[in-house]
């Protein structure tokens, strides 16, 4: 009979074996000092963990990402707009001429980070051909209500997630229930981008919204905030980042989690990181039952 333990194992030698560091690494996974064996945690439970790149927009693109990867991490979220670099008139996204997006890809290649979602952006035509030339999963958006028929249909044909996203009260979709109200007549390819961060700062729990979406949830803007609704690395604030990543197992989500720190922008890599070393050991007490 298996055991939780050798479970628990066999997902470890199976995570390292994807992400190419061998068997034997994976055995001394638990007592190195090693960004990749720390993300097979997340990647077991199906997360990809990641700064949004927002969190450092006073950069250009080709120093952000730099800071992406200093992070720990191998993916993150794009936005679009971002100036590729101090010297190009391009920003990224899909107005990029066939130049940048060479560019764009050299960078994501030589700093060893591919994205996992973008947003928040337009849900319209260009934003999904991008996501599907790119190759990731997800684009994070607030559309008008009537124009989410539409939003799915281009989410089925590219075969592209799309969260919902939460802005602070009163945007569009800062209510969970609003969010489940118009979920209810979409494809399972739209679910809730969940913000914590503005959920605390419209006066709301963000474990006990997290909870109403019971997993009808594409993505996350991850964040924890301090009770005067200041940013905070994770696990340090108000926001039961322990408990919603404990929800979101129990309840199999699939999902992008991707951290935006909106504070300290001139400086704040090393706290996004400490963000990033939180999840996956958060991550780790999940899997192994603490």
């Amino acid at each position: 009979m298996f055991t939780r333990r050798d479970i628990f194992k066999a997902g470890i030698t199976a995570g390292a074996a994807m992400i190419g560091i061998g068997a034997t690494a994976a055995d001394s996974c638990k007592s190195a000092d090693n960004s990749l064996c720390d993300l097979i945690y997340p990647d077991i439970l199906g997360w990809k963990i990641g700064p949004q790149i927002y969190s450092f927009n006073h950069f250009p693109f080709d120093e952000a990402v730099k800071l992406v990867a200093k992070c720990g991490v191998r993916s993150f979220e794009l936005f679009s707009g971002q100036r590729l670099s101090k010297d190009s008139d391009e920003a990224v996204g899909p107005g990029l001429s066939k130049a940048g997006f060479k560019r764009f890809r050299e960078l994501l290649i030589e700093n060893n980070v591919v994205p996992h979602a973008m947003g928040v952006c337009a849900a319209d035509r260009a934003h999904f051909e991008f996501a599907a030339e790119c190759g990731f999963s997800v684009i994070n958006v607030e559309p008008e209500y009537e124009a989410l028929p539409e939003v799915d249909k281009l989410a089925q044909e590219y075969k592209v997630n799309v969260g919902l996203h939460n802005h602070p009260k009163d945007s569009r979709y800062w209510d969970p229930d609003v969010v489940l109200k118009y979920l209810g007549d979409c494809s399972t390819r739209i679910g809730a981008c969940c913000d914590t961060g503005h959920w605390l700062r419209s006066g709301l729990d963000p474990l006990e919204c997290v909870k109403k979406f019971n997993g009808r949830i594409s993505s996350f803007h991850i964040k924890d905030l301090t009770p005067e609704r200041v940013d905070i690395p994770l696990g340090q604030g108000v926001c039961k980042i322990a408990d919603i990543l404990d929800v979101c197992a129990k309840q199999h989500l699939r999902a992008t989690f991707s951290i935006e720190y909106e504070s300290e922008w001139d400086n704040n890599q090393p706290l996004v990181a400490e963000c990033v070393k939180f999840f996956n050991a958060t991550a780790q007490k999940i899997i192994e039952g603490e």
